[in-house]
């Protein structure tokens, strides 16, 4: 779209994650084949034509090197390769693999192109080539931004089209058969008489074969696997609790660990006695490390028990140690010489404002924290000779150059053996337990040391979702929303994150701002500006990142004008959509739920549409004000993600993307006191509990034109949605998370 041409301009290979020193890159560099890591360790007989595909006699190995949180992208990965090389689940093997450029999110580049998703111009798709080969030049490995099925779609399809053939070519030149005579089947090659040479049979002819490359992918209605209902790989022994997690593990010899780190988070011990915890019962020792101080003991349990008996003074945290401060910080940030960017500016705003009664409205969006349910957790072994570490992590390659950093290795030296992880929601992009375990065992070389965080220490230490303020300003006109000014000051999530994976980044945080000024309406005078507030507690990016606040801001003081302007809230928002993909969403939303049907006694139902990571969704609540408390009935959701690959797992993430969001918007707050967070647990920080859970509806659009991953974008439209419907029931607008802190819910 034309109107973010000034702003494109302006923020051109900056916004969010734009990398200083990567701006600038050759053809040479673009266009250079990465080595396959799957040759390094080859053994004779074995065959791998891609960085995802190995075989030998015994067995298939599929590379799936986005990591799984839950999410299941591990199977769907499997599954596009498996798609295309005729295998059945059941045949082959997965692994994570090992950290490699070869493994480059191309993906993860075009989401920090400064423009909106619905820009399908020239200078926007040039522009996100542009950011996805820098990926590739940095070798940017990373899951994240709900990227992992953009990244992998035509990467991993075309990865098994490629093994697909190269083993034909291997079985011709064993029979003698011409390959268009050949055909793949579960596994094998068959043969014009239909004979079936299974593909580990064809392992070590296909080892001398350069990979073929000229492969037309399967189209679309021929698939077997993909579009249709999937049992994922890891569902059953995630069901019969065997699967091991990072946490599970365990390595012959190892010491565990535990952590006592500063919770004000300026890393400063002014002084401290751990007499008390040495001599307490299978404690070995008490080292010093980054940030704090750690426990060595005989198991997790005495480790953590000892930890808590240090004495410990910390020095003073170097944000505001109060809450109010936090929010007198964001107060004055609405100020000229803060401002970070101008993201919409259509129409006459001012004028507008000017000519109508104006209304006004202030929000408010707290930290939260990430809190898996697996707390964080990591083995480190530091040997003279290198270094190997377990644990779930999303960015394997950051991982191993801060474990190279901490102990004088090369980074090739670095062994990483990713891990299947008990949630993450952002909080395993961080790297510092695995900075703090590398610390303790390259003290102790030799010794394999198992660190695992405390709930209470998981809490203390998190870096939570940012904390942020919205004003917005608007007007209505002949039963219509004429103006909508919305101004958003926080502190820059990226700026906070990548400054600590060693990523110093310039220019606008389309952050700040996301949920917000991407939202592909056309109301006649529309504004979107964001202020960047000085850094105060440490926060990274949490799931949707900045959508959570800047959607509930947005969506909710839209709903307030539509009142105002006496319209209904579907049908107005459907008439300002500016997007035919994104107006079918809110129609199939209103199709699913029966919008304008007749409700109960106290019943209200409220509408929310966020765009997140491109992905266009509306979420219709429904909830009945009870002398309890406010209950939440049901809720339908539609989204578009451009191609549905697993129905029942896209149900699932939907789902539980709704629960997330509902749940965290209605108790879920970080707060400081002393400098430190106060709620060191569930009992303090709660999700939704089962018997508060809606029933929820999905419906999966696919008028896209691109693949869209649709882990987090569910997330940012269920808080508002809910707010709405809330004030359809009650006649009570909130403007601040959580919303029990104003009302009780049953």
């Amino acid at each position: 779209m034309g109107r973010l041409r000034t702003i494109a301009r302006r923020t051109f290979l900056i916004g969010s994650v734009a990398v200083v020193g990567g701006v600038a890159f050759g053809t040479y560099l673009v266009r250079r084949d990465i080595p396959n890591p799957l040759e390094d360790d080859l053994a004779s007989g074995e065959a791998t034509f891609n960085p995802w595909v190995k075989i030998d006699q015994d067995k298939i190995t599929l590379i799936t090197p986005h990591a799984d949180k839950g999410q299941g992208v591990a199977s769907t990965q499997a599954a596009l390769i498996a798609e295309e090389m005729d295998l059945e689940f059941g045949q082959f093997e997965i692994s994570f693999g090992t950290p490699s450029p070869a493994y480059w999110n191309t993906a993860m580049g075009a989401e920090t192109a400064p423009f909106m998703a619905t820009d399908e111009s020239f200078t926007a798709e040039t522009t996100r080539a542009m950011m996805g080969n820098l990926m590739k030049v940095i070798g940017l490995q990373g899951t994240g931004g709900s990227s992992s099925m953009p990244d992998s779609f035509d990467k991993l399809r075309m990865a098994g089209a490629v093994a697909r053939e190269t083993l034909k070519h291997a079985a011709s030149q064993e029979t003698g058969v011409a390959i268009a005579e050949l055909n793949t089947e579960g596994g094998a090659v068959i043969l014009p008489d239909g004979t079936r040479i299974p593909y580990t049979a064809l392992a070590a002819t296909a080892a001398g074969i350069e990979p073929v490359q000229d492969v037309t992918l399967r189209d679309p209605s021929t698939w077997r696997l993909l579009g249709k209902p999937m049992q994922r790989l890891d569902i059953i022994a995630k069901s019969t609790g065997t699967l091991n997690y990072g946490i599970d593990l365990s390595v012959d010899g190892m010491v565990h660990a535990a952590v006592r780190l500063d919770p004000c988070r300026n890393g400063q011990i002014v002084n401290y006695d751990a007499t008390a915890a040495k001599a307490m019962r299978g404690v070995t020792d008490v080292v010093e490390i980054t940030g704090g101080l750690a426990v060595l003991a005989d198991n997790t349990w005495r480790a953590m028990q000892a930890a808590n008996a240090i004495d410990v003074t910390w020095g003073a945290p170097p944000y505001p140690a109060e809450m109010d401060g936090h929010w007198q910080a964001l107060e004055a940030s609405f100020s000229p010489e803060l401002l970070d960017s101008t993201w919409r500016d259509e129409g006459d705003v001012e004028s507008a404002i000017a000519a109508e009664d104006v209304i006004e409205a202030e929000y408010r969006s707290p930290y939260v924290a990430h809190a898996p349910l697996e707390p964080l957790n990591a083995i480190v072994r530091v040997t003279d000779d290198g270094v190997e570490v377990w644990s779930g992590h999303q960015m394997p390659r950051q991982l191993q150059t801060v474990v190279a950093g901490i102990t004088g290795h090369a980074e090739g030296q670095v062994t990483f053996h990713n891990q299947f992880m008990g949630g993450s929601f952002g909080h395993r992009l961080e790297l510092d337990y695995i900075k703090q375990a590398t610390e303790i065992a390259n003290q102790m070389r030799g010794t394999p040391i198992k660190l695992t965080y405390s709930r209470e220490e998981d809490f203390a230490q998190d870096f939570p979702r940012h904390i942020a303020m919205g004003r917005a300003r608007g007007t209505v006109a002949d039963g219509q929303v004429n103006t909508l000014d919305l101004s958003l000051a926080a502190p820059s999530v990226i700026a906070s994150q990548m400054g600590r994976l060693g990523f110093p980044v310039a220019g606008p945080d389309s952050q700040l701002a996301a949920g917000a000024w991407n939202n592909p309406y056309g109301i006649p005078n529309y504004r979107m500006t964001a202020y960047r507030a000085p850094e105060l507690a440490p926060t990274s990016s949490w799931r949707a990142v900045g959508a959570p606040a800047a959607g509930f801001f947005f969506d909710s003081f839209l709903d307030e004008l539509i009142h105002q302007a006496g319209a209904d809230p579907m049908e107005e928002r459907i008439r300002l959509m500016d997007h035919d993909v994104s107006r079918k969403v809110l129609e199939a939303v209103a199709d699913m739920s029966s919008w304008g049907g007749e409700l109960g006694p106290n019943q209200g139902r409220g509408v929310a549409f966020v765009e997140s990571f491109g992905v266009p969704v509306a979420e219709v609540v429904e909830v009945t004000a009870t002398d309890a408390g406010i209950r939440l009935d049901k809720v339908w959701v539609a989204c578009d993600v451009g191609r549905v690959l697993d129905p029942v797992n896209f149900e699932n993430l939907v789902q539980g993307g709704v629960i997330f969001g509902l749940g965290h918007a209605i108790n879920s707050e970080i707060t400081y006191a002393g400098g430190m967070a106060e709620q060191s647990n569930y009992h303090a920080h709660e999700a939704m509990r089962m018997y508060q859970a809606p029933e929820i509806f999905v419906k999966g659009l696919e008028n896209g034109a691109h693949i869209r991953g649709i882990g987090e974008p569910p997330v940012p439209a269920a808080a508002p949605a809910l707010a709405n419907a809330i004030f359809a029931a009650t006649g009570e607008r909130l403007r601040e998370m959580p919303f029990h802190k104003f009302m009780d819910f049953v």
